[in-house]
């Protein structure tokens, strides 16, 4: 029996998904959770075999689970299901561990096989996520240059972004401007937009 943690913070889905999950012989679902830190719980406390997890949940997104169950559980095999599929986030999730990678329009069936296929040591990354992500090319931006521009997602002026980032307000600015023409951006908000769409962000 393949022991199964599920984590979506949308309840009908994650309810649905392990009544699917439950009528297959070989597959149990052992705990849910609907945010990250709730998530991350409940793998310490059921020890699951397998987290099925959501890439955008409260608390902490469905990568950084990844790291942290594998953590305490490094045989646990992860898989993220998203509505997000943008290839930014399929390196990351890859990068961190994740050894599947499935958009939420994915069949039961094929999510089930998924499931058998990272247990038994396998990775299973949708075809369609897949050629996306290569044909995208890799982030231009440093992670520092991502990370100022996170911060500046939410509108936030110059100074706020430096304190947030530990930064001066000109290491900020320089930062912004950096990202602003690797991207091609016509402004901060532009770039924030255009790496928020690729995942890079």
């Amino acid at each position: 029996m393949i022991r199964i943690l599920l984590a979506d913070d949308e309840n009908l889905i994650r309810v649905a998904l392990a009544q699917m999950l439950e009528l297959e012989d070989d597959l149990e679902v052992v705990a849910q959770a609907a945010t990250g830190p709730a998530a991350v719980a409940a793998a310490k406390d059921n020890t699951p075999d397998v987290a099925v997890l959501d890439l955008q949940m409260p608390g902490l997104d469905g990568i950084t689970v990844t790291e942290q169950i594998l953590r305490v559980l490094p045989d646990c095999a992860c898989v993220i299901v998203t509505s997000h599929g943008r290839p930014g986030y399929l390196k990351r999730a890859l990068s961190s561990g994740v050894k599947g990678f499935l958009p939420k329009t994915t069949p039961a069936a094929t999510l089930a096989e998924t499931v058998r296929k990272v247990h038994a040591g396998g990775r299973h990354v949708d075809p369609e996520l897949a050629a996306e992500a290569i044909s995208a090319g890799d982030s231009p931006l440093t992670p520092r240059e991502a990370d100022v521009l996170e911060f500046a997602a939410d509108g936030s002026p110059i100074e706020e972004i430096a304190r947030r980032a530990s930064l001066s307000t000109g290491t900020v600015r320089n930062y912004l401007s950096n990202a602003i023409t690797k991207l091609d951006a016509t402004n901060r908000h532009d770039a924030c937009a255009t790496a928020r769409r690729m995942g890079w962000i």
